[in-house]
C-alpha cells in the first residue's frame, strides 16, 4: 500500500506557495491586478507574453513552482527543482519614452536585491546588469523582454528567478548559490510579497518621473558590485573588452576604462569579474 505521507509536499523546507495568501498583495495595490500560481510551466515569461497577446492588463503576475524551459540572459537555461526557487514573471506597460526602457531590467534587479536583503537577510548585490550575487556567486537573475516590437505601448515582460532552498548538489553550476547556502531565511511567500512590493515602489517612481535615470541609477550604483571591479566584457558580436568598470551611465550602459585610459560604454555583454592583481 502506498504511504499516504510520501507525497511531493512532505519536504517541510519546500512547502507550496499559497495563491490565496499571495493574492492579498493585490489588495490596495495600484499596480498588481492578478497573481496566478501554477504548479509546472515551460516558462513564466512565455505565459505572461501569451496573456499579454490576449489583452491582459498591466499588473499580471505569474509564479511557477517549477519551470521546465526557463531562460536567463543571453538565452541561457534557468534550471530550478520544484519549489526550490522563486520564479516570477510580471507584465508591465510603462508609459515612458522607449529610450528609458533599458533602465527597466536594472530597476527590477535593484528591487530583487532590496527584497532579498530585507526578508532573507542575505547581503546580496548586483553584477551588471542584473545578476543577483551573494559572495561572488549567482543567486538570481532577471530577464526583460519587450512585446510587439519597439516602444513601450505593447508592454514588457520581466522574469525574476531566485534560488531559495536549492542545495549544493542541485545547483546547475558551481558558480551559483542560494539563500539556503548563504544561511538566509528560505520562506518563499514573504519573499515573493516583498519582491512585488519593492518592484511596485521602484516602478511607480520610474513611471512618475517619465523614466528619469534619477529614479533608478543612484540606488542601483550603490548595490552594483561591478563598479570598481576589473572586468572582462564578452561581447555578443564576439571578442572581449578588458579594463576597470568605472560607472553605469544614465542610459544603463556599463562604462569600462581600458589600460590605456580609454573609456567605452557597453549596452550588452557577459561580464566576468576578474581577480584584482596584487
Amino acid at each position: 500500500m502506498p504511504d499516504p505521507l510520501a507525497s511531493s509536499w512532505t519536504d517541510l523546507d519546500r512547502p507550496p506557495l499559497s495563491a490565496a495568501r499571495l493574492q492579498r498583495v493585490v489588495d490596495g495595490s495600484a499596480l498588481w491586478r492578478e497573481i496566478r500560481v501554477v504548479d509546472v510551466t515551460a516558462s513564466t515569461n512565455a505565459d505572461v507574453a501569451a496573456a499579454a497577446a490576449l489583452g491582459a492588463a498591466e499588473g499580471l503576475v505569474i509564479i511557477a513552482e517549477e519551470q521546465r524551459a526557463g531562460r536567463g540572459r543571453l538565452d541561457r537555461r534557468w534550471e530550478s527543482p520544484a519549489r526550490t526557487g522563486l520564479l516570477v514573471s510580471v507584465l508591465l506597460r510603462p508609459d515612458v519614452p522607449a529610450s528609458a526602457l533599458p533602465l527597466l531590467p536594472l530597476l527590477v534587479g535593484l528591487a530583487a536585491v532590496e527584497s532579498v536583503r530585507a526578508v532573507a537577510g542575505v547581503p546580496v548585490g548586483l553584477k551588471w546588469p542584473n545578476d543577483v550575487l551573494a559572495g561572488g556567486r549567482k543567486l538570481g537573475g532577471v530577464l526583460a523582454e519587450r512585446l510587439g516590437g519597439v516602444g513601450s505601448a505593447s508592454g514588457v515582460v520581466v522574469g525574476i528567478g531566485l534560488n531559495v532552498s536549492t542545495r549544493a548538489e542541485e545547483l546547475p553550476l558551481p558558480t551559483a548559490t542560494s539563500i539556503h547556502l548563504e544561511g538566509g531565511v528560505i520562506d518563499r511567500e514573504p519573499l515573493a510579497k516583498e519582491l512585488l512590493r519593492a518592484l511596485e515602489r521602484r516602478y511607480a517612481a520610474f513611471r512618475s518621473s517619465g523614466g528619469s535615470p534619477v529614479s533608478v541609477l543612484p540606488a542601483y550604483r550603490q548595490v552594483c558590485e561591478t563598479i570598481g571591479q576589473r572586468v572582462e566584457v564578452q561581447l555578443p558580436e564576439g571578442g572581449a573588452v578588458m579594463g576597470t568598470a568605472v560607472n553605469v551611465n544614465d542610459s544603463g550602459m556599463l562604462v569600462v576604462r581600458d589600460d590605456a585610459g580609454r573609456e567605452t560604454a557597453r549596452s550588452a555583454g557577459d561580464v566576468v569579474h576578474l581577480r584584482q592583481e596584487g
